[in-house]
């Protein structure tokens, strides 16, 4: 088999000089290739090399029409020879016939059944490239698809049918189909794919997509791999292109045999090795038949029934961070608590805009808690237009509230809590309590405090319950974040999408820290960025209603904000990996 292309560039005319162009293949795929030419003598031959393609370019001008050339490529088998000027165009005819011979992708698709699998074979074999393709069935029986190979497997996400694949991929590139659904590629897309893979060396690229939702086409744009891109549920579309060779070394390495994390676990792996590739042109459309709301979606990982994949996908998280150097042992400084003066033990802080709607009910819940320590509100109101100011003011009998509008109008959530915790009034502990939201019952501040001296930490999370605006618990239900353990929790962190609420602080360790100033994944980034150092403690009593209602800013995103959103975060857990590195080179 011939790995790469040959091309045959003839410019003919009954002139004395004529120049014939012929791409080979380079020899560090293990072939060697030679030109021959004999009969009239030639003006000279001029070889260069491209590392980016991987073949070696040779021109030669003849000085006579009926120079005989003979090309020959060892162990490819491919002989071409003519004689005259006559037959160059059979030779071209015939070279581009053994192109179709150049098979560079083997393909790996889930079969569930032939309906389901016809067209997308079909569409794949009229891909030049496209070398075997293995139907990868659970079912032993299943039937067969002419010009197709049937592998029989457990799950498309264990260790046994990855190795399969990397056992029977013989190609350069190996593609994975991942849905039970037909596969419809684009245009000149597979072409697409193996040209940046070639230029770029990358170890696996993917694309942008098209998605059919109930009969819909929607554009399905996906985001750019980085070193933080950590989360088992990254989306990369359902078509992967791999390079073979780092799919076979990726899979060699698998130690732990997965039932679920198998195709995690090799992305990790071939990501050690090189880039993945994100490709931002629509190159094939899918079917989706998960038609969730992404504020139902992202708390997938959190679902008990989910727990025995999630204790995997942990498990493989954990040995990539050893592999790179990021992960941290359960060393934690110890807290005394004793640093700084403050007039209160804790303070609740509360940034809000526009929440006419909600924030009565967030602010009641707070003055109504009964503790052994004195308490306040700071409640940070940023510019509301909509009668929030007011409905605060309603409270202003109150002592314990504060109510502060900053002076600065570029504030997001992450800023209206700085103005909070560095305010003079702000006690030793700042507690989080969003505006839509309310606490569970009267004691929840005193167990919060209470947990930070019980467990010795700089963070508590504590857990809560999704409900609808007239208080009825919602799915996903209680959000508990049980996957978190004390001696690998900061390092599960950088797998998951979130740590829960409600969220409180050690003020003068946030204070050291500060909140960035944004207004999604500010509480995401303290939290990584607090277990670096000190553990985070947690509490697995429902703290906290989260409400659900049209006007939140989260419960229903679009791809874009989604894209947005998951970007940010992974480039938090980037900056949070580096850290770590860096952090354990010093040790």
């Amino acid at each position: 088999m011939i790995f790469g292309c040959i091309l045959l560039v003839c410019n003919c005319c009954y002139s004395s000089l004529s120049k014939v162009g012929v791409a080979l293949p380079y020899s560090r795929f293990g072939y060697q290739s030679h030109i021959s030419i004999s009969g009239s003598p030639v003006r000279g031959v001029e070889t260069c090399k491209s590392a980016a393609y991987n073949y070696i370019v040779v021109s030669v001008h003849l000085l006579e029409m009926n120079s005989k050339i003979t090309l020959f490529i060892v162990k490819s088998r491919f002989f071409v020879h003519f004689a005259s000027n006559r037959y160059l165009s059979s030779l071209i005819v015939y070279v581009k016939k053994r192109l179709k011979m150049v098979k560079r992708v083997t393909c790996f698709v889930s079969y569930q059944n032939k309906a389901q699998v016809i067209e997308t074979v079909k569409g794949l074999k009229d891909v030049n490239a496209t070398g075997k393709i293995f139907l990868l069935a659970t079912d032993a029986s299943a039937e067969k698809i002419e010009g197709c190979e049937i592998l029989t497997i457990d799950s498309l996400k264990s260790t046994e049918t990855i190795k399969k694949i990397a056992l029977n991929s013989d190609s350069e590139y190996t593609l994975i189909y991942q849905k039970e659904s037909t596969l419809m590629l684009g245009m000149f897309a597979m072409e697409r794919m193996l040209k940046i893979a070639d230029d770029t060396q990358a170890a696996m690229v993917y694309a942008d997509h098209w998605q059919i939702i109930d009969g819909k086409r929607n554009a399905n744009p996906v985001i750019t791999y980085q070193d933080g891109s950590l989360r088992d549920d990254f989306n990369f579309g359902s078509v992967l292109l791999y390079r073979t060779s780092l799919l076979k070394e990726a899979a060699s390495g698998m130690d732990v045999n997965y039932k679920f994390a198998a195709l995690y676990d090799l992305r990790l792996k071939v990501s050690q090795k090189g880039k993945l590739e994100h490709i931002n042109e629509f190159l094939y459309t899918e079917v989706e038949n998960d038609t969730r709301k992404s504020g139902e979606k992202i708390f997938d990982y959190v679902d008990p029934k989910n727990r025995a994949v999630q204790i995997e996908m942990e498990q493989a998280c954990t040995r990539h961070l050893k592999d790179i150097g990021a992960y941290l042992k359960p060393e934690f400084k110890h807290i005394e608590f004793n640093e700084g003066t403050f007039e209160y033990e804790a303070s609740v802080i509360i940034p809000v805009f526009n929440r006419i709607k909600t924030v009565r009910d967030a602010i009641a819940s707070v003055l109504k808690q009964k503790t052994n320590f004195k308490f306040n509100l700071i409640i940070i109101d940023n510019h509301s237009t909509d009668g929030t100011y007011e409905a605060i003011e309603e409270f202003a009998s109150d002592e314990r509230l504060i109510h502060l509008i900053p002076e600065r109008r570029d504030l997001g959530i992450g800023g209206c809590w700085n103005a909070g915790v560095h305010h003079p009034k702000c006690g030793k502990f700042a507690v989080q309590l969003d505006s839509d939201d309310i606490y569970s019952d009267e004691n929840t501040l005193q167990k919060v405090v209470d947990s930070f001296y019980e467990q010795n930490c700089a963070m508590v999370v504590g857990t809560y319950m999704m409900t609808n605006f007239n208080m009825e618990m919602i799915a996903p239900g209680i959000i508990d974040h049980k996957e978190w353990t004390p001696d690998n929790g900061r390092n599960n962190a950088l797998r998951i999408n979130g740590l829960g609420a409600p969220r409180a602080f050690y003020t003068p360790v946030l204070r050291s820290v500060n909140v960035p100033n944004t207004s999604y994944g500010e509480d995401y980034a303290l939290g990584l960025n607090i277990s670096r150092e000190y553990q985070i403690g947690r509490i697995y009593d429902v703290l906290y209603h989260c409400r659900r209602w049209d006007g939140n800013s989260d419960a229903a995103l679009d791809i874009v904000k989604m894209n947005a959103h998951n970007t940010y975060k992974d480039r938090i857990r980037t900056w949070e990996l580096k850290a770590r590195i860096e952090l354990n080179k010093k040790r």
